[in-house]
Parts: structure tokens; C-alpha cells; sequence
């Protein structure tokens, strides 16, 4: 298990508008362009084998990231035939940009500063204010507006952190929404963005008209 002080001060990055990862969730990748290949490569030849998972920062300019991101531990790995990598990763703790590495990597790698998110490698976080009952039916609501499906059994019997960040990571809110679930400082308050996303949507809203 990692800790504050193995964590490294240098991580490989993976900007992707859409996909995010918290801490003790996991995400499925599909890697197949050459630079992210290698990326994954070198990253199972490190003893943290972390992956630092960042959204670009919408209308900055080409290249421009959010300072907020959460790092993942590649825990499983497969490759096809045609040498693309299947890949998961175990979110760790999020983390905050400080500033690029250079060098000739074909992939991007920051200095990052954990500091102010050490209690993600902690227990599992609960969310005392939330009315399961209240949570679910909106969430029933939601997931028919949107035609999505799941297993209903399991989602109900989910403890507090998996359900909400399972949610807040498979749910189709855009890259900004993604971000504020991402930054939000305690499981309650991503609960409560979480439902006012939900809510927003079934009123016929957007992302823009909350902007």
C-alpha cells in the first residue's frame, strides 16, 4: 500500500478530456497510440507504477491542463494481438500540477504536490447526510431520462463512496462537471454535486446553462 512518503515527486500524465478517476475507484483504459504505450511501458518498470490521470482545461489553448488530477496504480494489465495494452488503474490520491518535466519523453510527466489531498489515502470515506432512499429514486429518474442501464441489486447494496464515485465517474456529465466532482473536498459534497448535476439534467439543463 502506498503511502504519503512513497509517493513520488514526478509522475507520468495522461490527459483525457471525460475520464475520471478518485481515489480507490478504478478505471478501465484502452491504450493505443504509441506514446501512451510506452508511457504504460515504462510506468510497470516503476515501484509505484502510478499513472496521474488530468483533464485539459476547456477553451485554454492546445495543451493546457487542469491543475487538479488523481493518480492511478496500473493493478492489471493485458495486451491484444495487435499490441494494444488494456489496462486498470486503482486511484490513489489526487494531486496538484506544479509544473512539466522536460526531457525527450514522447509523453508528458509533471512535478505534483500531494499535500493537500493526504487524507485520500485513508479509509473509505462515509456520507452521513445521505438519504439512500431520496438518492435512489432520483438516481431511477435520471438514469431513465438518460436511457442508461445498470444492476440495481448491487448499486443499492453499494457502500456510501462506491456508489457516489462510481457515479460521479460513469454518469455522461461533461469534462467541466467531471472536474467539479473530481475537486469536491469531502464524499458529501461530491454527493451534493452529484445530485445537483442529476436534478440540472432532468430540467432539460446543460453544463453551459450552469455556467
Amino acid at each position: 500500500m502506498l503511502t504519503s512518503a512513497s509517493l513520488p515527486e514526478t509522475i507520468p500524465v495522461f490527459p483525457l478530456p471525460g475520464a475520471l478517476l478518485l481515489p480507490r475507484a478504478r478505471l478501465p483504459l484502452h491504450i493505443f497510440e504509441p506514446r501512451y504505450l510506452q508511457m504504460v511501458e515504462d510506468c510497470m518498470k516503476t515501484p509505484a507504477r502510478l499513472i496521474g490521470m488530468v483533464q485539459p482545461r476547456s477553451g485554454a489553448g492546445e495543451g493546457k491542463l487542469n491543475a487538479i488530477g488523481c493518480a492511478g496504480r496500473l493493478t492489471a494489465f493485458s495486451e491484444t494481438e495487435d499490441g494494444r495494452y488494456m489496462v486498470t488503474l486503482s486511484g490513489v490520491s489526487r494531486f496538484r500540477l506544479v509544473s512539466e518535466e522536460t526531457g525527450f519523453s514522447p509523453y508528458r510527466k509533471f512535478t505534483v504536490n500531494w499535500a493537500d489531498f493526504s487524507h485520500d489515502l485513508g479509509a473509505a470515506e462515509a456520507d452521513s447526510g445521505l438519504d439512500r432512499a431520496a438518492f435512489m429514486d432520483l438516481l431511477q429518474r435520471y438514469f431513465c431520462e438518460e436511457e442508461l442501464q445498470t444492476d440495481w441489486g448491487s448499486l443499492g447494496q453499494a457502500d456510501d463512496e462506491l456508489l457516489i464515485n462510481s457515479l460521479s465517474m460513469l454518469c455522461p456529465f461533461g469534462p467541466e462537471d467531471k472536474q467539479a466532482l473530481l475537486e469536491a473536498p469531502s464524499l458529501s459534497t461530491r454527493r451534493e454535486t452529484l445530485v445537483t448535476l442529476m436534478e440540472f439534467a432532468l430540467h432539460g439543463g446543460s453544463s453551459e446553462d450552469m455556467m
